[in-house]
């Protein structure tokens, strides 16, 4: 038996420790948010906030999570949808699909605590995630408008 913190609250989870911490967040949490894509980090569809940092979930077991660790899904990023990241992706009409948008959005926001106002170039570098759909551009302008840039 495992305690995490997830959005704030103690998780005990009944799980190996080389279980990927999104299957332990989609089965065991009932978080079901964090998306899988690759299941090899590459795409960003499963990325949590791991103290503050933007993580891959599908590639990081449970036993590298500590008990003290707070990790942040999409659904404690904000109770109502009010983070200035998911109001800018409103705004625009971001996702396509949307399959991707979760990670994005969660990317997006880390982004934002270390580098309030990024330029195009620092976006780019840090935002990693796959988007099937292209929707690239939507998404820096949507990053600039939570920053509060004139995009």
């Amino acid at each position: 038996m495992a305690k995490i913190n997830v959005n704030g609250k103690t998780v005990d989870v009944a799980a190996d420790e080389s279980t990927p911490l999104l299957w332990v967040l989609r089965e065991h949490a009932g978080l079901t948010g964090s998306k899988y894509g690759c299941g090899i980090g590459q795409c960003g569809a499963c990325t949590v906030h791991i103290n503050g940092e933007a993580q891959r979930s599908c590639i990081l077991a449970l036993g590298a999570v500590q008990p003290n660790d707070k990790i942040v899904t999409i659904e404690g990023l904000s109770a109502d949808s009010s983070h200035p990241v998911q109001k800018a992706w409103a705004e625009l009409d971001v996702p396509q699909c949307g399959y991707c948008q979760s990670g994005m959005i969660m990317a997006a926001a880390a982004l934002l605590t270390k580098t309030p106002k990024p330029t195009d170039a620092q976006i780019d570098g840090e935002i990693t995630n796959i988007c099937r759909c292209g929707t690239y551009r939507r998404v820096r302008k949507a990053i600039h408008i939570a920053a509060g840039n004139k995009a």
